[in-house]
């Protein structure tokens, strides 16, 4: 039935399920634990290890494989239209000895930005990156060393401000970073303490003052990672705490439906299934049957018996219900105290009668006591029914429900522990007789 099918996906609705997402398969007490754990250290202090740094890097990593592959392929295009302009603007003799380091960077850019193209091993990711850096930078300076002159010392800052980007806008882990920004300084200061046109003591005094950039720019990468992880951090904790809610308030949605003592659907569910089925007080525009359905003498047993063998009597009894309807289509909810209603939308008349019928026989051969009842030792169901058919002027919900609750008194008065169906074309109603054509019924199921 459709109520007990939504009650088994209430443990994860798809409502909780679509917010979660990535975090569901990594949501356990120990990452919960180890979030609140670093969310209670300063900013500065925060270190994810772990299964969380495992997380957080690959949270990150469709972001940083972009800026990666844009960054190598801007460097690639620029590197072609320096090359192109070196070779209109200068003079032959030099733009001739810039060429071979100039046509190293493409290639070189676009393999990297191929590599990241898609996830791979952390080791070789960072190998070639780290690699690819190193033959950038080499090449970018040898340009100038290449040309000598003025181009020398403008090539090294040059391979200052590649250096300095890569660090500021790759969110690598720190270590690449320092790697890098260790063979930029090493690069520069080799080249620095090679160029011709300066002494040692200005050559180290230069690559002191690149070391101050290159140190404050790494200082700065790893504040950026930092916030990212705490940034990072909140987001776990936060999406965690709303996926609890979430869960929370479906479960109370879910306890203000369903009747607490027989586990179906109550009178507000119900109540929400027909107007919904009505289209909000329209009228239907297609066959529907109800039944409505009494335990007889149901005051005697709680008196004789006690209102614990109430309680069984009226769970076996909502059981029986369900056990007779069609699981995907039909709804059954406990209207009252001893009343269930029963919806079995696009049935007609002898469907509805050979249903009703079902459900009175199980009842009554499920051999439940009622010893002071004055219609069987054991407990019976009186049913009425009210149909909707396609042929006849449609009426609304509540009328449908009014038939019903008619034809249900009226198998009370002529004896109880029978099915009445309402005629709505005669103002009239009549015992209904079993069905014998249990075939078509089968099939229905």
């Amino acid at each position: 039935m459709a109520w007990m099918d939504n009650r088994k996906k209430m443990a994860e609705s798809p409502s909780i399920a679509a917010d979660r997402a990535y975090f569901d398969a990594h949501d356990d007490p120990a990452i919960t634990a180890e979030v609140e754990r670093q969310l209670s250290r300063r900013t500065r202090d925060i270190r994810l290890n772990g299964e969380i740094n495992r997380l957080f890097r690959a949270r990150i990593w469709p972001q940083t494989a972009k800026i990666i592959r844009a960054w190598m392929i801007w460097v690639a295009i620029l590197g072609v239209m320096t090359l192109g302009l070196n070779m209109l603007l200068l003079p032959p003799e030099i733009s001739i000895t810039m060429v071979l380091p100039s046509m190293v960077i493409p290639p070189v850019a676009l393999a990297v930005a191929l590599v990241w193209g898609r996830p791979r091993a952390p080791w070789l990711q960072g190998s070639l990156l780290i690699g690819g850096m190193f033959v950038i930078l080499v090449s970018v300076a040898l340009v100038g060393v290449n040309a000598g002159g003025e181009y020398y010392e403008r090539s090294l800052n040059i391979m200052l401000f590649v250096a300095i980007t890569a660090i500021i806008i790759f969110g690598v882990p720190l270590l690449w970073t320092a790697m890098i920004a260790a063979m930029a300084f090493g690069l520069y200061l080799v080249l620095q303490l090679a160029n011709p046109a300066l002494d040692i003591g200005s050559a180290v005094a230069a690559a002191l003052f690149f070391a101050t950039g290159i140190f404050a720019t790494v200082a700065a990468r790893r504040n950026m990672t930092i916030l990212a992880q705490k940034t990072f951090l909140f987001e776990l904790r936060d999406r965690h705490r709303v996926a609890e809610l979430a869960e929370v308030n479906d479960r109370l949605e879910f306890l203000a439906r369903t009747d607490p003592l027989t586990g179906i659907a109550n009178r507000r569910w119900m109540t929400e299934t027909i107007n919904h089925l009505w289209g909000d007080g329209r009228k239907c525009p297609d066959r529907v049957a109800m039944l409505m359905c009494d335990i007889d003498e149901f005051k005697k047993l709680n008196d004789h018996l006690g209102h614990a063998e109430g309680d069984r009597c009226l769970i076996k009894v909502a059981g029986i219900i369900q056990e007779h309807v069609r699981r995907n289509r039909d709804h059954v909810a406990r209207y009252g105290g001893e009343e269930f209603l029963v919806l079995l939308p696009g049935m007609g008349e002898q469907e509805a009668l050979f249903v009703a019928e079902r459900i009175r026989e199980g009842v009554e051969a499920a051999g439940l006591l009622n010893p002071t009842s004055l219609v069987s030792r054991y407990v019976t169901l009186s049913i009425g029914v009210a149909v909707q058919g396609p042929a006849d002027e449609a009426v609304s919900s509540e009328q449908l429900q009014r038939n019903a609750d008619a034809a249900l008194y009226l198998a009370k008065q002529s004896g109880r522990n029978r099915v009445v169906i309402h005629r709505p074309e005669s103002s009239s109603i009549r015992t209904a007789r079993r069905n014998d054509d249990a075939a078509e019924w089968n099939a229905m199921r």
